[in-house]
């Protein structure tokens, strides 16, 4: 699924998504801490091989 795909279904939540920790501050779902505010998340691509190979596809840069 592409970034803009999934970041037109997703809309923030008002709760984390319980068991994800997020440290990436200039997205639009974090919260002031290490939660992941989206509605859900997609991590992709689906050909990768290791934890370095893959991505938040979620991520929407805050502005």
């Amino acid at each position: 699924m592409n970034n803009e795909k999934m970041n037109d279904k997703c809309c923030c939540s008002t709760k984390p998504i319980e068991g994800i920790k997020c440290d990436v501050k200039n997205c639009v779902y974090h919260d002031s801490e290490t939660h992941c505010m989206a509605g859900q998340i997609a991590v992709g691509p689906s050909f990768a091989t290791s934890s370095a190979d893959t991505a938040c596809a979620t991520f929407k840069e805050k502005k």
